[in-house]
C-alpha cells in the first residue's frame, strides 16, 4: 500500500514549493489545503459583507413594535399580567423560542466567538430582555 508513502511525499513537495517561492507565513502543522489565497479571502469577505447588508434589510418594512425583542416581549408581559388564564391556555412558553428565533438569528449573523474581542452572548440585548422576561414571571415558573 503506497497510499502512506504518498502523504510524506506531498507534504515533502509542498514544503519545498513554499521554500522556493519565500512564503513564510506557513505554520508547520498546519495544511496547506486549508490555507486560503487572497483571492479567495477576498470572496469570502465580499460574500459575508453582501449577507450582513442583506440581514439588515430583513425588518426595514416591519414596525417597530413587531420587530424589537424587547417591546414583544413586553406585549407578552402585559397579556400575561392582564389575563394569566389565557395567557397559560396558550403555552405561550413553548411559543416565545419560536416566535424569537428569527429576530435573535439575525442579531446573531455576524457574531463570532472565535473573534478576540467578541461580544458574550449574556451582554447582548435580545439575551438580557429575555432574561428580564424571565425575571418578571412568577418564582415557582421555570426559565
Amino acid at each position: 500500500d503506497n497510499s502512506s508513502e504518498f502523504i510524506p511525499k506531498c507534504r515533502t513537495c509542498r514544503r519545498q514549493a513554499r521554500e522556493q517561492s519565500g512564503e513564510g507565513d506557513h505554520h508547520e502543522g498546519l495544511s496547506s489545503d486549508e490555507e486560503l489565497t487572497p483571492t479567495e479571502v477576498g470572496e469570502f469577505q465580499k460574500s459575508k459583507d453582501n449577507v450582513l447588508e442583506d440581514s439588515r434589510k430583513i425588518f426595514e418594512d416591519v414596525h417597530a413594535d413587531f420587530c424589537d425583542i424587547r417591546k414583544i416581549l413586553l406585549k407578552f408581559q402585559e397579556w400575561k399580567e392582564k389575563f394569566p388564564d389565557s395567557y397559560c391556555d396558550a403555552y405561550i412558553s413553548f411559543c416565545l423560542p419560536k416566535l424569537l428565533n428569527p429576530l435573535i438569528r439575525v442579531q446573531l449573523i455576524s457574531w463570532n466567538p472565535l473573534e478576540q474581542n467578541f461580544t458574550e452572548l449574556e451582554e447582548m440585548p435580545w439575551f438580557r430582555a429575555i432574561e428580564e422576561f424571565s425575571d418578571a414571571g412568577n418564582v415557582s415558573e421555570s426559565k
